[in-house]
């Protein structure tokens, strides 16, 4: 199957740029799809060695503590940039031209605040937890294998940087939507009705928008 998108994309620098940073973007969601697919091996492993052996695989949680920050954090900028975050849509979506790209600048900006005191805050986090003078550069380190937390941390102002840097690319595409009314901007999520919504995921279910793709490369 695959997702329907609502970011156009042609030849200008500003779509240039967005491709280039989702590229990254996609790199950090496979990495947080690895995370996850090796969470369920060990899960596997646990159980199964729990009901063979009795003896479930040692450190579980801690290799939980490890991964999960990279299922959670690492896939949050490239949903911002599909548009895929909870928003109002309810109250957005009766917005039009300029009136919708102000709104769209101005809670953006509320984002990029946000998320500038999360990077700060996390990288203090972080900053507590690693340690140049201590073994493995760590000052603590998981309970059971003593697996060193600090790499696991840094994840999180990582992904926030990659973050604010979509959400200050946005904040440049919707100022310039604002100046020019233009309606259908490149680079930036465009907000789908209901109808135009149900209609997008029922091609990705069926697999009709695969089929479309696969007969334009035929012919």
């Amino acid at each position: 199957m695959a997702s329907t998108s609502s970011v156009l994309e042609d030849d200008s620098t500003y779509s240039k740029v967005d491709r280039k940073l989702v590229k990254l973007e996609s790199f950090m969601c496979l990495l947080s799809g690895i995370a996850i697919f090796s969470l369920m091996v060990l899960a596997v492993i646990s159980v199964g060695g729990r009901n063979a052996i009795g003896q479930p695989l040692p450190g579980y949680v801690d290799f939980i503590e490890q991964v999960l920050p990279m299922i959670a954090f690492l896939g949050i900028a490239y949903t911002q940039r599909e548009g895929g975050h909870i928003r109002m849509d309810i109250l957005v979506g009766k917005l039009k031209g300029r009136p919708l790209w102000l709104a769209e600048i101005i809670t953006t900006f509320f984002m990029l605040l946000l998320i500038c005191i999360l990077i700060w805050g996390s990288w203090k986090f972080f900053g507590r937890s690693f340690d140049f003078d201590r073994p493995y550069w760590s000052a603590d380190s998981s309970l059971d294998l003593n697996i060193p937390l600090w790499p696991t941390k840094l994840i999180v102002p990582i992904a926030f940087s990659v973050l604010a840097a979509r959400l200050v690319w946005q904040m440049v595409g919707y100022v310039n939507a604002f100046k020019s009314g233009e309606t259908h901007p490149v680079g930036l999520p465009l907000v789908k009705d209901a109808a135009e919504q149900a209609a997008d995921e029922a091609k990705t279910v069926s697999g009709a928008s695969v089929d479309a793709d696969l007969d334009k490369g035929a012919n």
